[in-house]
């Protein structure tokens, strides 16, 4: 027995008796047509079980989707474990959401960002890039492409929205409050410096030809207060990587007294790490981190860190996304403040 046909909006026209365009109009343009005249094409469209518009169909004829592309750094499973992803994510899903639009979200891998076919198929009219590398060729395919795109933290592009924090101010700010309690001997436990990042001791080299703008400036601004340290690249922010990188810093001789870490989920593998040698923080080391995500209250003991507004940063993005959907130009960058948050992680040195 063959299957009834799909209603289609030609079917809905020919019951109603008017032309295909005034159907769509009662769908995609009801201003066009009387209340009278749209309440009977929906109705006989919801007793043909017509459900309307293909919303598919209607991007490739109008080349508008009404969605915004976000492209990620790694992959899916990896970014969701990212605390401050996550609520930079929440502020700019609700940004988007309030305004009905969608939001389609572009994985990357091994941090260098989504694959360009990847973008080139997404049903998206502005991008926004969070994170990527210098050389991302994700980049490279949103200018083919001709999408307007704001940019979270990096890369820095020319005639491109941008939303950031100051990541050396806030680096300094934390370094500073170790510097003045008397710490002389540090560790700096950083993210990757290149999307290759395989974890290890950092080179001079290393540090000034890396391609990610946030972990170089986080970097020059510890150690523009403490000077050359001895520095420890995680391949990504990770509680695991942060506490296999923090004992490698503390067997050196002499032991460092304070960790600077370059993110929260860092700092809070330090912390077992401390714990793990047997030394207690911040009796014998005292640890920092950046970003005050909301666990950081909650650790053990209480993370000292540098606060930076996640949920703002996601907000503004999206209100400058949608901006630019309704041909706004870019305009300069926004940059957020960030502030210390001095709690029990941090002492005098012993």
């Amino acid at each position: 027995m063959d299957r009834p046909r799909k209603p289609t909006l030609d079917t809905v026209a020919s019951a109603v008796g008017v032309s295909r365009a005034t159907v769509s109009n009662a769908y995609n343009r009801p201003d066009q047509l009387s209340a009278a005249l749209r309440e009977r094409i929906l109705a006989a469209a919801a007793s043909l079980g017509y459900a309307g518009p293909d919303p598919v169909a209607r991007s490739l004829a109008t080349r508008h989707s009404a969605a915004v592309g976000f492209m990620l750094g790694q992959q899916l499973s990896t970014s969701f474990s990212d605390a401050a992803l996550s609520i930079v994510l929440d502020g700019l899903a609700s940004t988007v959401d309030g305004h009905d639009h969608c939001l389609v979200l572009m994985p990357g891998r091994d941090r260098g960002g989504p694959r360009p076919e990847t973008v080139a198929r997404a049903q998206a009219d502005v991008v926004v890039a969070y994170s990527l590398p210098d050389d991302a060729p994700a980049l490279v395919a949103v200018r083919a492409r001709g999408l307007p795109m704001v940019v979270i933290d990096q890369p820095v592009l020319p005639d491109t929205a941008r939303v950031e924090v100051d990541d050396f101010g806030g680096a300094r700010l934390a370094a500073t409050a170790l510097h003045d309690l008397g710490h002389r001997r540090f560790g700096v436990l950083t993210f990757a410096l290149r999307p290759d990042g395989h974890g290890g001791p950092v080179s001079a080299e290393r540090l000034a030809t890396a391609p990610f703008r946030v972990t170089r400036d986080r970097l020059h601004g510890y150690l523009e207060v403490t000077g050359p340290q001895p520095i420890w690249e995680c391949a990504r922010s990770s509680r695991e990587l942060g506490r296999a990188g923090a004992r490698e810093l503390l067997s050196a001789t002499p032991r460092p007294t304070a960790l600077l870490c370059a993110s929260d989920e860092l700092a809070f593998g330090a912390l077992q790490a401390v714990r793990d040698l047997g030394l207690r923080v911040p009796h014998d080391v005292s640890v920092v981190g950046f970003d005050d995500v909301p666990a950081a209250a909650y650790a053990d003991p209480p993370l000292t860190t540098v606060r930076q507004p996640l949920a703002e940063k996601g907000r503004r993005a999206g209100e400058l996304a949608l901006r630019l959907l309704d041909g706004a130009r870019p305009g300069g960058p926004t940059r957020l403040p960030v502030s210390l948050v001095s709690r029990d992680s941090t002492a005098t040195p012993a």
